[in-house]
């Protein structure tokens, strides 16, 4: 079986705090940043940096992982990114001083928010006091490299170079994922307890940070004004320019309610995976993925998927195991897969029955066609709907012996699958599960008040989020 994690699993710390939002950043290539310049320089010794984080890319070098920048020229900058799935801390003085500081604990759960606390003071007499890196309240103490700076050194970050969030500086290797509650506080550093604590249960989940002293270059970004992304909330009205963003970019996905996406981790066979795992473009052959939370046992689940690009074979269902075998499977092929696949070019649908194929005769959809996908995990059934209009006039709030998909084992958890063939037009596929990466021109929540759907959420579907199954999972 596999684990999930689910960042703070829909619980809130003791004082209530919720996050309400994140940004997301698309894709390598897009150019998605933050900028901002300092008019006048602050403690470049002594910060403290603290935010969220969950990606949605795995690579190698820094492509997907940028997290923040600054500098002016080639050896003149400072840098902190994922690096092959470690956090990387980089920086280059034009004074010859330059250093790595690499951690040996690997970020590669596309599932989990992750809280990054880089508390830095170079006033220190103890060089490893100099650099603290914490990751989900508890230091990081094993380095693959440390390269402590000197005494007294000045840091580019707090001068009045350009400085950009979520980006490897003056490069196109953006983050490939989100970020919430990105706080800087200049002219302390502090410990992972001004930001976050443990809950009953052990999780680390964050608090409300308003009440600290952010210091005169301090900010605190929160993402909440989908028209100024960039907008702080500290008070200090240190505002950073979105560069590449707009309002979609703006997410309800966040470390107090995780939401499914696509787990690149289970990606087989090729394909692209951006918009912070939202869309996925075919490669030069067949390729699948999973999304990353289940639906458990008894649960009902719903999302939609947006045909950009029809093109080609495209299944949209479940699997009754996780990632098996981490081999390629495609859509509806052998036991235990149950789908619906819309079939580009041709003229049909099929459905699939635990790999058993029927061919409607449906015709096949245009592009930009929202599919509605309704798992009902109590019954073992999953009802389809095209622009609105469910598919063999199926009703997914009555057990409806008309839903296409029928079968599966309502005793276990199930998982979101997903394939795309290939052909010379490479489809492109855009899915909802509550935060989507395109515009919704109506706007539908489940019973629970989660998601932004296009169509209205059958009753008794809820959106697939870490709330959600604390409450039904």
């Amino acid at each position: 079986m596999p684990i999930f994690t689910v960042g703070a699993a829909g619980t809130t710390s003791s004082s209530g705090y919720e996050i309400a939002n994140s940004l997301r950043f698309n894709a390598v290539g897009s150019n998605n940043s933050l900028k901002r310049t300092n008019g006048s320089a602050g403690n470049q010794q002594t910060m403290t940096f603290s935010f969220w984080v969950k990606r949605a890319n795995i690579s190698e070098d820094f492509n997907g992982g940028g997290l923040f920048g600054c500098g002016n020229t080639d050896g003149d900058e400072l840098n902190l990114t994922f690096r092959s799935n470690v956090i990387d801390l980089r920086w280059e003085m034009t004074n010859g001083t330059q250093g790595d500081f690499r951690t040996n604990r690997k970020f590669r759960d596309m599932a989990a928010w992750y809280h990054i606390v880089l508390a830095l003071d170079s006033t220190q007499s103890t060089s490893s006091n100099r650099i603290r890196i914490y990751v989900n309240g508890v230091e990081e103490t094993s380095f693959g490299e440390a390269a402590y700076p000197n005494q007294n050194l000045n840091f580019k970050i707090n001068g009045t170079v350009e400085q950009e969030i979520g980006r490897f500086i003056r490069s196109d290797k953006s983050l490939v994922g989100y970020l919430a509650e990105f706080v800087f506080i200049d002219g302390q550093q502090l410990t992972p307890s001004s930001f976050g604590e443990f809950d009953d249960n052990n999780n680390w989940i964050p608090k409300d940070v308003s009440d600290l002293t952010f210091g005169s270059n301090g900010y605190h970004l929160d993402f909440e004004d989908s028209s100024s992304l960039g907008n702080d909330v500290s008070g200090n009205n240190n505002d950073w320019t979105p560069n590449n963003f707009s309002a979609t970019n703006q997410s309800v996905d966040t470390p107090t309610n995780n939401y499914n996406v696509l787990n690149v981790a289970t990606q087989r066979a090729g394909g692209t995976i951006e918009e912070g795992g939202l869309k996925y473009t075919a490669a030069t052959s067949d390729s699948s993925i999973f999304g990353t939370l289940p639906v458990p046992a008894g649960m009902k689940v719903y999302f939609e998927v947006k045909l950009v690009n029809n093109t080609a074979q495209n299944a949209i269902g479940i699997f009754n195991e996780y990632d098996p075998g981490g081999a390629f499977k495609k859509g509806g092929d052998g036991a235990g897969t149950y789908s619906y696949k819309v079939r580009g070019a041709a003229s049909y649908t099929q459905y699939f029955n635990n790999g058993s194929v029927t061919t409607t005769s449906i015709g096949n959809y245009a592009n930009d066609t929202i599919i509605g996908v309704a798992i009902d995990n109590s019954n073992g059934q999953i009802h389809y709907s095209a622009n609105g209009t469910y598919i063999n006039s199926s009703d997914p709030t009555d057990n409806n012996p008309a839903a296409l998909v029928t079968g599966f084992t309502t005793t276990q958890e199930q998982y979101l699958h997903f394939s795309l063939d290939t052909t010379s037009s490479q489809p492109i596929i855009q899915y909802n599960f509550g935060s989507p990466p395109y515009s919704i021109s109506s706007g539908n929540s489940d019973a629970n008040g989660h998601g932004n759907f296009e169509y209205a959420v059958p009753s008794g579907y809820y959106a697939l989020n870490s709330k959600n199954l604390a409450e039904f999972g």
